[in-house]
């Protein structure tokens, strides 16, 4: 696992039950701060400013320049650091969930266990929606993912 990778791990495991106020919103003092990360005002999905945050928390501590592209947008990420892109999920790396027609989830890995990965993740809930409202731990079968990006 990469230093920054741990670290940003440890910051969004910080975050666990972290929820929109009020729910449904996408609002609220953290969720707010997520998206101000990414130079957005309430309202927007905040999956992808969720991980930035914590890549940008977790940079800062180490005295290190955040290796994520500043945005919101899960396949707008994807596609800008291709060259971060990994096939081996481990922990602290992020993942990238193609919905099609632009839309998309991400998270970051906890632990992996043959073709399932433990992740903690923004905006979604105990049901898997890409839409949730809070920030909790998921599972996900690695098939259903297209890419891992190393941090």
């Amino acid at each position: 696992m990469s230093t920054i990778g741990k670290k940003a791990l440890e910051m969004a495991i910080s975050q666990l039950g972290v929820q929109e106020i009020p729910k449904n919103s996408n609002a609220g003092p953290a969720v707010e701060k997520y998206l101000k990360s990414v130079g957005l005002g309430k309202g927007y999905a905040w999956c992808m400013a969720f991980m930035y945050w914590c890549t940008k928390e977790a940079s800062a501590q180490l005295g290190l320049e955040n290796p994520l592209f500043k945005t919101a947008g899960v396949i707008a990420m994807y596609n800008k650091e291709k060259d971060l892109v990994v096939t081996d999920p481990q922990p602290g790396d992020l993942f990238i969930m193609d919905f099609g027609k632009g839309q998309g989830h991400t998270g970051i890995v906890e632990k992996v266990e043959k073709n399932i990965i433990h992740t903690i993740e923004g905006n979604t809930n105990d049901e898997g929606s890409r839409e949730g409202y809070e920030v909790c731990i998921r599972q996900r079968k690695t098939n259903t993912i297209k890419a891992f990006l190393r941090l």
